[in-house]
Parts: C-alpha cells; sequence; structure tokens
C-alpha cells in the first residue's frame, strides 16, 4: 500500500515541477532578453 502511496505522490508532484521549470525557463528568458535585447534573434553574420 505504501509503494501505491508513493507513486501517488509522484504522479501529483511530477505536473507541478513541469510547471515551476517551464516558469523558471520563461523567466530566465525575459531576463536575459531584458539585459540584452535582440541577442535571441541575432542575424548570423
Amino acid at each position: 500500500m505504501s509503494q501505491q502511496n508513493n507513486f501517488l505522490k509522484y504522479l501529483s508532484l511530477a505536473p507541478v515541477l513541469i510547471f515551476v521549470n517551464l516558469s523558471v525557463t520563461a523567466v530566465l528568458l525575459i531576463l536575459i532578453n531584458y539585459w540584452f535585447p535582440d541577442l535571441l534573434f541575432h542575424p548570423l553574420p
């Protein structure tokens, strides 16, 4: 029973971790684009 309970905890934790990961990635991209504008879409030389 404990193993199934741990598995259900993992299933409820995975979407939270995905949301946190995507939020951190979005914030980093926004901040990098704020500090260094036009660097994400820099044309190749």
